[in-house]
């Protein structure tokens, strides 16, 4: 395993520095359950401004009451994330194996084979940290400087309490960028693999790649939705826009549809899912299209080309509040160009990523734009990410996922 910046920092609560919040910060809400401080909500002075990204500090209210044990980075604008308020915790591998056993056990039970999101972040008690299960092996997103100091102590656990044998570390991101860490992924533990592991998913066979894909190699979170569209698709010619490595493509070809053809703009990606296709003996069946999907969307209608079910899932346009109003305007202009290629009495799939955007925008500027396709829609649906992505309620952020389906 790789040897993080700050290894040595303490773990033991006595030894730890104190930060604290000032009077006008939310406390109630910290106390409540809220995982993160901001950095105008925190006493900031030369002292905590030289606290190493990453370090563990113990919280007090601004009347010196202790809140509990958190990781800090002054580089950050969350400069605290609440990691127990257990003001006595000690961050160790048996603190990491109790919660990814309590982890482990819900996954266990929602599904009969080990290909599942392990771990989503604050839901599951590990702020800032994404865990892909692929089987024997694991990708980590440690998106948060904490978990980069503690990396060792998370992967012993890991492999502790799952059995995985082959751990790796995906550190592409924005967020990342965020905390001021680096970009640099590797093995931690084991082996990468040699090629794409194949997932099955809903019937379907998807290949993904684990060191050269986007995020983890594989979207977990739209099984449920995968699922809902497959159950439309039956004998039905379906168009899957943003494909990525097949999602709801393959999940449709697994139920039966009768054509699907896949649009994105990575070749890589449409690669993995022709092997997918060709995995579950339906290439004849599967056919894709490569480029700007905005542009490709333009050029279907140009062809005359028409589907019973258009589906578009594309990357997060609004993943910043900062990107909202541009965001928004993208995914209306998205349902304008995917509306008319849609069959009469056929459904119109549109999802969105981005947590800026909630559920009540993201729906408006979908209806806009089906509207401005000259359609009328029925709402039939609306689907959210899968239960190993768990939201935590006090955290808009962890409901990031909306996918809406419409009758046309």
């Amino acid at each position: 395993m790789t040897t993080p910046p700050y290894a040595s920092a303490p773990t033991d609560p006595a030894a730890l520095p104190v930060v604290r919040l000032i009077p006008k910060a939310n406390a109630r809400a910290i106390r409540h359950g809220f995982p993160w401080v901001y950095a105008n909500e925190m006493v900031v002075d030369r002292r905590t401004k030289g606290l190493a990204p990453g370090s563990l500090a113990i919280l007090e209210d601004s009347a010196r009451q202790v809140m509990g044990v958190v990781a800090v980075n002054p580089l950050s604008k969350i400069f605290c994330r609440m990691l127990d308020q257990n003001s006595e915790a000690v961050i160790d591998v048996d603190w990491f194996a109790a919660h990814i056993a309590r982890a482990l056990q819900l996954r266990e039970q929602l599904y009969d084979a080990p290909f599942y999101r392990l771990i989503h972040a604050e839901a599951d008690g590990l702020p800032g940290v994404v865990i892909d299960r692929f089987g024997d092996t694991a990708v980590i997103q440690p998106n948060a400087a904490w978990a980069d100091v503690h990396i060792d102590a998370l992967v012993a656990a890991l492999v502790a309490v799952t059995g995985i044998k082959h751990v790796l570390k995906n550190a592409a991101g924005r967020t990342r960028t965020l905390e001021g860490l680096d970009d640099v992924s590797t093995v931690l533990q084991g082996e990468a693999p040699a090629s794409a592991i194949p997932v099955p998913m809903n019937g379907a066979t998807y290949m993904a790649d684990l060191t050269g894909g986007q995020k983890t190699g594989i979207f977990y979170d739209q099984r449920p939705n995968h699922a809902f569209a497959a159950n439309l698709c039956k004998g039905k010619r379906v168009l899957d826009v943003f494909s990525h490595v097949g999602g709801f493509g393959l999940a449709a070809l697994a139920n039966g549809a009768a054509s699907v053809l896949a649009v994105d703009g990575s070749a890589p990606a449409l690669a993995l899912a022709a092997e997918g296709a060709a995995a579950m003996g339906v290439s004849e069946k599967f056919a894709t299209r490569q480029g700007d999907a905005f542009d490709l969307l333009t050029t279907l209608r140009a062809e005359g080309a028409e589907f019973d079910v258009v589906i578009c899932d594309p990357p997060a346009f609004a993943p910043g509040k900062p990107a909202l109003e541009a965001g928004l305007r993208a995914y209306e202009r998205l349902a304008r160009l995917a509306a008319p290629l849609v069959a009469e009495n056929g459904i119109l799939g549109l999802c969105s990523c981005s947590h800026a955007a909630d559920l009540t925008q993201f729906r408006t500027a979908s209806v806009r734009g089906v509207g401005r396709a000259g359609r009328r829609a029925a709402m039939l649906h609306t689907g959210f990410a899968g239960p190993d992505h768990p939201q935590l309620p006090q955290l808009a952020e962890t409901g990031y996922l909306k996918s809406l389906f419409f009758r046309l």
